[in-house]
């Protein structure tokens, strides 16, 4: 479909991308600076399809953060995880080069859904891929996830919180398997509302998940794991996600209060894979 922004200033194009989420803008260059009618139709194909894909785009560090800055301020990593580029700290670089093994994110997660404050969404830049379509991200949509439970199970988990923890982050860049950077700084578990309301949409989303999720608010780890494995395999189902085949230039955005996303670690320790991630601030989940 076509969207005309307000005014008929510009014109965008978005095009599906799969029938439960994703979609594909044209006609916007994201390393200029973007009009205020071009922005709303993004922001409003945004909310409906929850991840945007960008083809080729070569975009600054500074276009990038510029970009971000119009969803939200664009924050750091709370742990440090990630180096961040000189040039713009909030630019943060996923690589995987001979001798630099990247950190692996294939689980299903949600952008630091441990912090207090989880970010709102992020933004990645794909500055270098493997040869032969490595390193594809898979997109689930956490809004059809909760709407297709049974109303008894809704009710349930309208009525819990769920703790998150950074823990597996922690374990995964002590590693020996991986050169990521070591993180000294310890944040306590953030409780959460196990369905949250999206803060302007007003759509109620799921809101756990497979890798930083430990438990249920009133219930041990070992109660609440197989109630967390049935959701997580539930929300994962194939007609409920989105796989990106990823090529050079590509940008993708996805909302980080209504979709999870995993990482395929297919590609070995001397091909080259290069992101630049940035994240807008979020509220606190309700």
């Amino acid at each position: 479909m076509s969207v005309v922004a307000p005014r008929c200033e510009s014109l965008i194009t978005v095009e599906r991308l799969g029938p439960a989420l994703g979609a594909a803008v044209s006609g916007v260059d994201l390393n200029a600076p973007v009009d205020a009618a071009t922005f709303a139709a993004i922001k409003d194909a945004f909310h409906e399809h929850l991840v945007l894909l960008f083809r080729d785009q070569w975009l600054t560090p500074a276009a990038q953060v510029a970009f971000t800055e119009r969803f939200g301020p664009v924050e750091g990593h709370p742990l440090k995880s990630r180096r961040a580029l000189d040039e713009a700290s909030g630019v943060h670089v996923l690589e995987n080069l001979p001798g630099h093994r990247g950190g692996r994110n294939d689980w299903w997660h949600s952008d630091i859904s441990f912090g207090a404050i989880p970010p709102a969404l992020s933004i990645l830049h794909a500055r270098a891929i493997p040869e032969g379509g490595k390193g594809d991200t898979l997109f689930c949509n956490m809004y059809a996830a909760y709407a297709s439970l049974s109303p008894g199970l809704r009710r349930v988990l309208d009525g819990l919180t769920a703790v998150h923890d950074a823990r597996k982050l922690i374990a995964r860049n002590e590693s020996v398997e991986n050169d990521e950077q070591p993180i000294a700084l310890r944040l306590p578990p953030a409780e959460h509302p196990a369905v949250r309301t999206h803060p302007e949409t007003g759509r109620r989303a799921l809101y756990v998940n497979d890798y930083f999720t430990l438990r249920f608010g009133d219930m041990t780890e070992a109660e609440s794991r197989p109630l967390l494995e049935f959701l997580i395999a539930h929300a994962t189902r194939p007609e409920n996600v989105y796989r990106h085949r990823w090529r050079k230039g590509d940008v993708i955005m996805w909302d980080n209060r209504c979709t999870m996303h995993y990482a395929l670690y297919d590609y070995g320790p001397s091909e080259v894979r290069v992101m630049h991630r940035t994240t807008a601030a979020g509220d606190r989940p309700r």
